[in-house]
């Protein structure tokens, strides 16, 4: 039987963004550095089939500092961490690796920078998502205030309205945090914002592809983990530019194909820490069931790279 056709249309720019490439890397030439076993703090991004990979080179996951030996190395996530963890770490002189994305670290420079000039700080982000948590850890706690929605700016409680900031988590949707923020300076008209916006290139640039497709697609797929903040905002743009049907999937494998069932066209993009390999995996088992035809839509051209620490890039 002749199989269906389908219009592929493939989000480019999609997958591994800057930060999480050098995140992946310094685990890697850690390994190489020191050998195996080398400790990483949390899961260093936010995909399955990165960390298991990683885990089988001989990088062990770990949710706490103290639960490394002082005599082997240990990487901090992507994700940024709390000042204490890196002060806890010298403290107990162990040999770390900061492999924060350096977009992440802008934005703790920034929140330490207001507060010198004795601004409190308003981060707009996830409750306890990693990057919130180490953002808000890089300051006394009070000083960094939370709000992750329009009516939380409402009930805000803040030391003194004209001396506010506000930071961003770098992986939300641009569109809610556009709003969050004018609910900020309509409420705190003095607040103080980011010279530059906080959420990052990747993230801002794969929204923009997921819109630019979303309207000529019968449904869209998003590979990324569930895990993933920018993973999980890819599939709520979608719906929200009106594709009929959005999935988040891991693997080629959680693709639910009834709800697939009569569709003509499909958009594939994939979250900033999800490897090509897995969107390829996907790209095959829809060609196995349809005969496909692929386009690409390219919204923007990336060529970020971030160095990796002078550490790892030393002899041992």
């Amino acid at each position: 039987m002749p199989k269906p056709p389908l219009t592929l249309y493939l989000a480019a720019p999609r997958g591994f963004c800057a930060g999480v490439d050098r995140a992946i890397k310094i685990v890697e030439m850690a390994l190489e550095k020191w050998g195996a076993p080398v400790y990483v703090r949390h899961e260093i991004v936010h995909n399955k089939f990165v960390v298991d990979g990683l885990r089988d080179k001989g990088a062990v996951f770990v949710e706490e500092l103290d639960e490394c030996p002082l005599d082997r190395p240990v990487i901090f996530s992507a994700h940024g961490v709390p000042k204490a963890v890196p002060a806890e770490a010298a403290a107990r002189e162990m040999v770390f690796v900061d492999a924060t994305c350096p977009l992440v670290s802008k934005v703790h420079i920034e929140a330490e920078r207001h507060s010198e000039e004795g601004l409190q700080i308003v981060m707009i982000g996830h409750a306890g998502h990693p990057e919130t948590i180490g953002t808000m850890g890089q300051l006394p706690e009070g000083e960094v205030l939370l709000v992750e929605t329009e009516a939380d700016v409402e009930t805000l409680a803040v030391r003194d309205p004209a001396r506010l900031a506000f930071v961003t988590q770098t992986t939300l949707s641009v569109d809610d945090t556009k709003n969050i923020v004018a609910a900020l300076q309509a409420r705190f008209p003095a607040i103080v914002g980011p010279h530059k916006e906080d959420i990052c290139y990747a993230t801002t640039n794969r929204q923009e592809s997921v819109k630019a497709m979303a309207g000529k697609i019968d449904a869209m797929l998003v590979v990324g983990a569930p895990n993933s903040s920018n993973s999980r905002r890819l599939v709520e743009v979608a719906a929200r530019q009106g594709c009929p049907y959005a999935q988040l999937v891991q693997r080629a494998t959680d693709i639910d194909w009834r709800a697939l069932e009569g569709i003509r066209s499909i958009g594939i993009t994939a979250g900033a820490s999800a490897p090509e390999v897995l969107v390829n995996e996907v790209i095959d088992a829809l060609k196995a069931r349809y005969d496909v035809t692929e386009e690409m839509v390219e919204t923007a051209k990336e060529n970020v790279e971030f160095k990796v620490p002078r550490v790892l890039r030393q002899p041992a």
